[in-house]
Parts: C-alpha cells; sequence; structure tokens
C-alpha cells in the first residue's frame, strides 16, 4: 500500500460528518457561492497537520495527486507538505529546492481554491521565496501577474503573499497591490487586503495612515474596517 494511499486512510478515519456538513456551511460549498463543489470529510485542522507531518516527504507526482482531490482535507495536506519541504529545502544543490517547490507551486494555483488553502501557504512558499530574491530586478513581477489574475484565489495569493515582505518592514508591494485591488469585486478580496494593511498598521502606523489618507474613501466598506482595526481611536478617528 503507497504511502499516498495510507495518507488518504488516515484521514477518513478520522472523518466526522456532522463536522463536515458544517465546514461546507462555514466554506461556502452551495451552487453558485465560492467553494461551489468542495468535499469535506469533517477532519479539524491541527489532525490534518499531524497526518501531514508523517507524509512530509511525499514527491510531486503524490503531492498533485492531492492537490487535484475534490476532497478540501486532501488538498490541505498536499499544502501542509509542501509548506514543510520549502521550509526545509535549499536555495539550491542536489535535493528538492525551493525554486523547485514555488514553481510546483504556482504551476497548481488553480486547486489551491479556497480561502484556508491560500492563507496558509502563499505566506509562506510565494512570499518568503520572493523575499529572498528581493534583490533580483524582476524577481516579485509575478505578484503583479497574479494580482491581475481573473481567478480570484490567484489574487488573493497575491495579497496574502505580501504578508512576508510586511514582517520584515516592506511595504512596496502590499501598498501597490492593495492598489490595484482596491476596485475588485470580490469580498474576500476585500478582507484580505484590509487584513493585510492592518499587519501594516503593526509595524508602522504612519505608513497606514499615510495609504488610508489618499484611499480610504475610494476602498470598500470592509476593507477600511478590517485596516483601522488596530488604529488608535485618537489617531484613527481622523482618517
Amino acid at each position: 500500500m503507497s504511502t499516498l494511499t495510507n495518507l488518504r486512510k488516515e484521514l477518513k478515519s478520522k472523518a466526522n460528518p456532522k463536522r463536515a456538513k458544517s465546514s461546507q456551511r462555514f466554506f461556502k460549498t452551495g451552487k453558485g457561492e465560492y467553494g461551489e463543489g468542495d468535499r469535506f470529510l469533517g477532519v479539524v485542522v491541527l489532525e490534518t497537520r499531524k497526518i501531514a507531518q508523517r507524509y512530509k516527504d511525499l514527491g510531486f507526482k503524490d503531492l498533485r495527486t492531492l492537490l487535484k482531490s475534490k476532497v478540501h482535507e486532501e488538498r490541505l495536506a498536499a499544502l501542509l507538505i509542501l509548506v514543510h519541504q520549502f521550509q526545509g529545502a535549499s536555495i539550491d544543490g542536489s535535493k528538492i529546492t525551493k525554486k523547485e517547490i514555488f514553481n510546483f507551486y504556482l504551476k497548481n494555483t488553480k486547486y489551491i481554491n479556497n480561502w484556508d488553502l491560500v492563507d496558509g501557504s502563499a505566506p509562506k512558499i510565494v512570499g518568503e521565496y520572493l523575499l529572498g530574491l528581493a534583490s533580483i530586478n524582476g524577481s516579485k513581477k509575478i505578484l503583479y501577474k497574479l494580482a491581475e489574475s481573473r481567478n480570484l484565489w490567484e489574487r488573493r495569493i497575491a495579497i496574502l503573499a505580501t504578508y512576508a515582505f510586511i514582517r520584515q518592514n516592506k511595504f512596496e508591494e502590499i501598498l501597490k497591490i492593495a492598489e490595484m485591488l482596491l476596485n475588485d469585486k470580490e469580498d474576500l478580496i476585500h478582507k484580505a487586503v484590509g487584513w493585510m494593511l492592518r499587519e501594516v498598521g503593526k509595524k508602522s502606523q504612519a505608513v497606514l495612515e499615510k495609504f488610508l489618507k489618499k484611499y480610504a474613501s475610494k476602498m470598500p466598506r470592509v476593507t477600511l474596517r478590517y485596516a483601522i482595526e488596530r488604529l488608535t481611536s485618537g489617531r484613527g478617528g481622523d482618517i
């Protein structure tokens, strides 16, 4: 029995139909909703993480099979494994490299198709990889290409990837991409942009306030609400 088969068997052994039904409502899997058709086993994230850890050496072929699965927890397990492999990979060398994982991730974005899948992987793979190439001209073009995508999840990958830069007090990417996405039609993008702007404010309230003074009147209300959540009432009230 292959390790891929074992992983799937372990996930199924932790299935909880009641939780699965709740997850399908929470992740909007109904007709016409953003997660339409997504199937859940009802496995809690902690258990999925523990199982993924035991299969952390799966190769790209098996990981691609998991990513193509209709089962949400199988796709999540694949991404958790990829994040683990990325964190232990070298920049170059004979073993799997960060570049190979990054490229594999970008080739499979169509399967990274719910907000939790994006949020738990984009900063740690796309963001961290591009942050490591920050000194190379043109290395961050992929962020802007993703931000212009017609695919909701690729746009969310773009904005969430900037979290890696924000943590290092690098704000150019988040501010540019936030501006690009101000008129996005999707609520999930509005929330993600607001969230990342809030993270900017934690690092530099002055940078956030400068951005808000220019764009607050133009951005969706949910974006603004998320962005100013951590601002002090005295200063935030002037935005």
